[in-house]
């Protein structure tokens, strides 16, 4: 019956500048990793505590996340991301404005992390209220494949931008396209269309409690949960510390840009390929194994490669498995956990990856006297390896249609 329900051309718009909020959000949250060493040098500071502009993000949306859900849920998407996207405008355009006052900056990234969990916790509620059930997976994919761009062009263009202009004017810029992304949203975003994409039934919510229960009852969910925490927490920590885990070995903060672009490209193309054939062949578990043991060999490269070329073959290929992990462990997660809304699983997750802050600020408390990285990422590889057990222990869901 849902030839009965009609599509408006307008969802459209509304996807495109919620995508839009969403990438230039990423690329205030991960400007300052490119170039930490001249970030530290400019604001005359420590490596850390430009490490803390990135960890703010995971730091703030922990005892966030689930209020700001309750948020979407109760009062709507269009004003709990209005409220995000105007805190994201406002803050982005104030650390511009900060020069070279350090304090200035970290309270004016305080207001931007306080936007992000309004926006990332609303990734499956746009689509359930604009898009029929058999497109929502797809939605949410032109969602996930936003932010990963606005995290390669923050890799790529800042370190570039630094050439030939302060960083406060860089980060002017990315402010000022921030509030146009912000107000564009503001002006532009609907709640709903006039009548339901779909029947009676079908919309989804961010957040209920009986599902929230329910979910972590199910013992795969709960291995996935600790398994997707060890893998954003690699991907977090080498975004958050790239410029300053290849430094020691020589490479510039021009390098670190197009590593972390190189990597984001990666998972760009492993989050198409990998989803597509655990679809054709309706299985899930057998797909994340294959990411996370597939991941072992580009973090090893990341780890210990001091050529240009294998350092950046090991990104593509670190990218390519351990970003393809997220959507089949979240559509993994959305069926073994049925009737579970969505949203629920898959903001427990989003939960927990930014919980793996945690591990972040071991990467920089483990860095050695002369800068290495080498001993944190050697305990990732073994994390990796501690996902893949956990994978073997997960049961293939049932939810998959014969």
């Amino acid at each position: 019956m849902a030839e009965n329900y009609k599509l408006y051309g307008y969802r459209w718009v509304v996807l495109a500048v919620f995508m839009f909020i969403n990438l230039t959000i990423q690329m205030l949250w991960i400007a300052y990793a490119p170039i930490t060493g001249p970030a530290a040098a400019f604001y005359g500071v420590s490596d850390l505590q430009i490490g803390l502009l990135a960890m703010t993000f995971m730091i703030a949306f922990i005892p966030l996340s689930i209020p700001v859900s309750w948020v979407i849920d109760t009062y709507g998407f269009r004003l709990a991301v209005g409220i995000g996207a105007a805190l994201m405008g406002v803050f982005g355009l104030l650390r511009g404005f900060a020069g070279a006052d350090y304090s200035l900056v970290l309270w004016s990234t305080v207001g931007i992390a306080i936007a992000q969990p309004f926006l990332l916790n609303a990734w499956t509620t746009v689509p359930a209220k604009w898009f029929p059930v058999e497109s929502r997976a797809t939605a949410v994919g032109l969602v996930t494949l936003a932010n990963l761009i606005g995290t390669a062009l923050g890799m790529v263009l800042t370190p570039v931008l630094v050439e030939s202009l302060s960083i406060s004017t860089v980060q002017l810029i990315y402010g000022g396209i921030t509030a146009f992304s912000s107000v564009l949203f503001i002006l532009l975003a609907r709640e709903a269309p006039p009548t339901p994409p779909c029947a009676p039934g079908q919309e989804t919510r961010a957040l209920m409690l009986d599902g929230l229960k329910h979910a972590v009852t199910v013992k795969p969910f709960l291995l996935y949960l600790v398994a997707s925490f060890i893998g954003l927490g690699i991907f977090n920590g080498i975004t958050t510390w790239i410029e300053a885990i290849i430094r020691p070995r020589g490479f510039t903060p021009t390098d670190a840009g197009t590593l972390g672009a190189l990597m984001i490209a990666g998972g760009l193309v492993g989050a198409v390929v990998l989803p597509a054939l655990s679809d054709k062949q309706r299985k899930r578990q057998r797909f994340l194994m294959i990411a996370f043991v597939g991941a072992i060999p580009g973090l090893i490269g990341l780890t210990f490669a001091t050529s240009g070329a294998l350092l950046f073959g090991s990104a593509v290929l670190l990218g390519f498995f351990l970003v393809s992990a997220m959507p089949v462990g979240m559509q993994y997660a959305a069926e073994i956990t049925h009737p579970t809304p969505e949203g629920t699983s898959n903001g427990l997750i989003q939960l927990f990856g930014q919980g793996a802050v945690v591990f972040v600020y071991i990467m920089e408390a483990m860095k050695t006297g002369d800068g290495s990285f080498t001993p944190s990422l050697v305990l990732a590889l073994a994390l990796l390896v501690v996902s893949a057990g956990l994978v073997t222990q997960m049961k293939e869901s049932q939810k998959l249609p014969a």
